[in-house]
């Protein structure tokens, strides 16, 4: 099976199956979406969507956040990895974005990088989920997936993996399929054990075609 195949098998797989695909970091607007992102660095959706409503109510504003004190943020995000870090980043983004960007969330990739906290990989997010850019965010299940089934061949970072994603999947798609692979690596495509026999795409998968009979269970 040549890539050009396996990425048409599997993209019609989760057209047919997941069709609207989406992040399960639950935001409302776009100040809620960023800080959501840069929290759930090494950190899962869950427990991110457990800090965030009393967060919010804490701080309701870019502006809020901007004159918050570091340990008082260290305080409301100290249950997620790496709180110290990220309260510096949560205020640092919150300054820029109203005094550089007037409190509006720039679309575009590098602008976004600019931000305190955000890096590709969150920028990426951010304009494919707010602006359906085609950006493609490459996470450690991102990386992990799209090397397992094949679609991408001796990536050794998330930006070859981006680079190798990108020339082969619609343009249109991009932002999906961002949360196809992640969601099918979260859930069925584990990192210890894949949950190959519940696998929709092992048909089509380059690490399932090479199991040998008895690892196949």
């Amino acid at each position: 099976m040549t890539k050009k195949e396996r990425f048409k098998k599997v993209i019609r797989f989760f057209q047919e199956n997941n069709p609207e695909a989406e992040t399960e970091l639950e935001y409302t607007e776009p100040y809620h979406l960023i800080v959501a992102v840069i929290l759930s660095a090494q950190c899962t959706d869950k427990r991110v969507n457990m800090i965030t409503p009393a967060f919010f109510q804490q701080y309701p504003t870019i502006e809020s956040l901007a004159e918050a004190k570091q340990e008082e943020v260290f305080e409301r995000i100290k249950s997620c990895s790496y709180p110290n870090n990220k309260a510096k980043h949560l205020i640092g983004m919150a300054n820029m974005l109203h005094a550089e960007f007037n409190g509006v969330m720039p679309s575009d990739i590098s602008e976004l990088q600019k931000l305190p906290g955000v890096g590709r990989k969150t920028a990426n997010v951010i304009a494919a989920v707010l602006f359906n850019k085609p950006a493609m965010a490459v996470d450690t299940h991102v990386h992990r997936v799209s090397a397992r089934i094949g679609l991408t061949t001796g990536a050794k970072n998330p930006f070859q993996t981006e680079m190798q994603l990108i020339k082969h999947i619609p343009e249109e798609l991009i932002p999906l399929a961002h949360h196809w692979l992640i969601l099918h690596g979260r859930y069925v495509c584990i990192a210890r054990k894949p949950k190959c026999n519940e696998c929709g795409i092992k048909a089509d998968c380059r690490y399932y075609q090479k199991l040998p009979p008895k690892l196949e269970e």
